[in-house]
């Protein structure tokens, strides 16, 4: 098996005067893979995606233990600007993040504190607005855009880097269904054009349907599940606190095997399993 572009090993975490987040976490994220994680809210998914990114422990006091790992190298003792050069990391509240007046300078600016030259800088400010559907935005202001084109300046922003894993917490929870669906649509595009890593934590999983490959379940600060959709889908259906975090179109597949004792494929879109249900002969009578 090949290293896993990120892993994550014995870990745990707990903030200041507060109980273990995460407990003893064993991750493997392969690279080039498109993986979502799920879980009830505190279950310390964001906590885990600031500490493939370095966030935890170097800007966040707090007992740790074991080690986390990008490109076999550990985290510890590293700066998180040296990081981000690898891993990308968008917040939930990806406002936070923009620190500029101009698209251009939004940017540019982790490119210059990385030491680019402003020369190969103007032609990755340039690239890297063009893949997120901006281009020629360079003078905009930021309050020129609107939100959905800020977010998308954001992930401009890491792009311009190009790190080998980008990490995205809660991208769309803020967006209506047409606008999830246009940044999964994105999403999908850089993932398939520069094979960036993408880990993303969501909870509304329809919205990821037809691109996610590796599912990750955290339960309580544990990995409950872990592995390709098609094997952890069942597994996560039988633990009765995480089957509501999966779509409901898996859900249905779940019960109907359980039912029926047949197997359905892993349906990416509701007009797949219409196909497969009439197929088998079971489309009457069944919701999807």
């Amino acid at each position: 098996m090949m290293e896993p572009i990120v892993s994550v090993e014995n870990f745990s975490f707990k903030y200041l005067r507060s109980d273990l987040v995460l407990k003893q976490v064993n991750l493997a994220i392969e690279k080039g893979s498109f993986t979502v994680m799920i879980g009830a809210s505190g279950a310390g998914k964001t906590t885990l995606c600031k500490a493939m990114a370095g966030i935890i422990p170097y800007y966040t006091g707090g007992d740790y233990a074991g080690d986390v790992k990008v490109l076999g190298e550990s985290t510890k003792g590293k700066k998180v600007s040296d990081i981000s050069m690898k891993v990308g990391l968008m917040l939930e509240d990806y406002e936070s993040q923009l620190v500029s007046l101009t698209a251009g300078e939004e940017v540019a600016f982790s490119l210059l504190n990385h030491g680019f030259p402003a020369a190969e800088t103007g032609e990755r400010v340039r690239k890297a607005l063009e893949a997120v559907g901006l281009p020629g935005r360079e003078g905009y202001q930021l309050d020129e855009l609107s939100g959905g084109q800020r977010q998308r300046l954001a992930l401009a922003s890491l792009l311009a880097v190009r790190p080998e894993v980008i990490v995205l917490d809660e991208p769309v929870s803020a967006m209506d269904p047409d606008g999830a669906e246009s940044l999964y649509r994105l999403l999908h595009s850089i993932h398939e054009k520069f094979g960036t890593t993408l880990i993303v934590v969501e909870h509304r999983v329809g919205f990821v349907l037809p691109y996610v490959q590796n599912l990750v379940a955290i339960k309580n600060g544990m990995i409950a599940a872990q592995g390709l959709c098609e094997v952890v889908v069942p597994e996560i259906y039988r633990d009765t606190e995480l089957r509501s975090l999966l779509p409901d179109l898996w859900q249905v597949k779940c019960e109907l095997e359980e039912r029926t004792g047949q197997s359905f494929a892993l349906w990416r879109s509701a007009e797949e399993a219409v196909e497969e249900l009439r197929s088998k002969g079971l489309g009457n009578g069944v919701r999807v």
